[in-house]
């Protein structure tokens, strides 16, 4: 939801004036999907040594990084399949590095919730997907995006709140399952209703 209202405002008041003062001129909307992947696979490295503020930090910067390259390659007219590609496939890379970054953090007590998160973000990732193959694509992205109660805003905070506030991780992480899997049956029956 915070994707789907948020964001244009996001990028019109805070990175458009960046980009348009030459901030990242010298930066590449690929680069800037590197520096997203990079920083987001940090994540477990700092979490299986505790470093919750490392992590969090580098959740920032990956995050910062993943919004920019889109709106960079926008500003120089550089959009692509390709870049959509490498830039959804990197989204995924880093949130599978957080969580095998929360997994690691205490294996013998997180396992099953960091598996219920991987369950239900996988299924969450199909039915994006698969509605977005048959629904016609009305946004500036590559593809129909399908919103829903938890889009990659929403997860970046429960991951956060799951980084920096580790005796809750368990309630927090079952919480975020339950309304990713929410998020996916709920896509699902707003498709059919439109088809």
């Amino acid at each position: 939801m915070i994707d789907s209202y948020y964001r244009s405002p996001y990028q019109r008041l805070f990175l458009q004036p960046l980009i348009e003062r030459g901030l990242f001129d010298a930066l590449s909307p690929k680069s800037a999907t590197a520096l997203a992947l990079l920083a987001g696979v940090l994540i477990p490295l700092f979490l299986m040594a505790h470093q919750s503020y490392l992590a969090f930090l580098s959740l920032l910067v990956s995050g910062f990084f993943d919004t920019l390259d889109g709106s960079l390659a926008r500003h120089k007219n550089q959009t692509s399949p390709q870049g959509a590609v490498v830039d959804i496939a990197s989204d995924r890379l880093v949130e599978f590095s957080i969580v095998l970054g929360l997994y690691l953090y205490a294996p013998l007590v997180r396992g099953l919730p960091c598996l219920l998160i991987l369950g239900s973000v996988f299924f969450c990732v199909t039915t994006f997907l698969v509605v977005g193959i048959f629904q016609e694509n009305s946004s500036e992205k590559s593809f129909h995006y399908s919103p829903g109660i938890i889009e990659r805003g929403e997860a970046f905070i429960f991951f956060s709140l799951m980084i920096l506030l580790p005796s809750f991780f368990t309630p927090l992480a079952l919480l975020f399952t339950g309304l990713v899997f929410l998020t996916s049956f709920l896509r699902i029956k707003k498709f059919f209703k439109v088809v």
